[in-house]
């Protein structure tokens, strides 16, 4: 373990661990910790991920957040100063509502940090913009569930920080920019909707920004998206253009039209959290403004 506190980290912190580390932000999460200097554990459901330039210093530990004996152990095992919850499970309840929780009562009873990623999905779409004192209204199962983390979590462990972000994209890898990819080939059904509004934000600029939150003492609610509010489709034709592809193959259509259950227009206000960070976070229109991802 290194000595002192590395770069990024709290006073007397030096150790992280990564709750959801094989997923797309998990990985950038724990690229960007190592790289700062913490020592560096994370979780994994299925198998361990891997985080290029960071997969030798990365202690991993299977978890399943269903299980409060399992996750308690883990929390004493790798005693880390902070954790970061990057982990979901969809619109199943036991994962995504209550597992988060119980990861929070262990966290509290361990006396650990705990840093939990939520999403505008707790929101309807029927009042945007959205700052961090907005009633909730999820109008899905997806989001009720993050909501009701949200509310469990702050009640259990009144320390923590819950984070808000939108769409999260870069580095050709996220599933987003897989989409585009796969309509713009005709290889997957579907279309973009333009009446579907985020903020998108870019997977370093969040990672970068959770790592600074982590190492404050800040908690309660906050927001950390994009501040360009794009439809589904603006979106999609940006990663079209600086990835080379046929902007104009991909299809478009209506959400509001569409079968699928959601909010429509739902945009993050994330002022008042950035006023207390360093971090930036890019706009959409800036960060895919330039040459196509990197292979790592």
């Amino acid at each position: 373990m290194p000595t002192g506190a590395p770069t990024g980290a709290p006073a007397g912190a030096t150790s992280v661990l990564v709750v959801g580390g094989s997923g797309f932000l998990g990985g950038e999460l724990i690229r960007r910790a190592a790289d700062s200097g913490w020592a560096t554990a994370a979780t994994y459901a299925t198998r361990p991920g891997v985080a290029a330039g960071a997969a030798a210093t990365v202690d991993w530990h299977r978890l399943d957040l269903r299980d409060a004996d399992e996750v308690d152990t883990v929390l004493a095992a790798v005693q880390p100063d902070v954790v970061i919850n990057t982990s979901s499970g969809g619109a199943d309840w036991a994962v995504t509502a209550e597992g988060p929780v119980r990861l929070a009562v262990a966290a509290a009873r361990h006396r650990i940090r705990l840093v939990h990623l939520s999403s505008d999905a707790v929101f309807s779409g029927r009042a945007s913009p959205y700052d961090e004192s907005c009633p909730l209204d999820p109008v899905t199962p997806y989001g009720a569930a993050k909501a009701a983390a949200e509310t469990g979590i702050l009640v259990v462990h009144p320390a923590a920080a819950v984070v808000r972000t939108s769409l999260i994209i870069g580095h050709g890898r996220s599933e987003h920019e897989r989409l585009v990819h796969d309509l713009a080939a005709g290889t997957r059904a579907g279309a973009l909707y333009t009446d579907d509004i985020r903020c998108p934000v870019h997977v370093t600029d969040l990672a970068e920004a959770l790592l600074e939150l982590a190492a404050s003492d800040a908690a309660g609610v906050h927001h950390l998206a994009g501040p360009d509010a794009l439809s589904r489709y603006e979106l999609g034709t940006l990663i079209a253009r600086r990835d080379g592809l046929a902007a104009a193959r991909l299809p478009s259509a209506l959400r509001a039209h569409s079968p699928l259950p959601g909010a429509l227009d739902v945009r993050l206000d994330s002022t008042a959290t950035l006023r207390t960070l360093r971090s930036t976070l890019r706009g959409a229109r800036e960060f895919l403004n330039g040459p196509g991802p990197s292979p790592g």
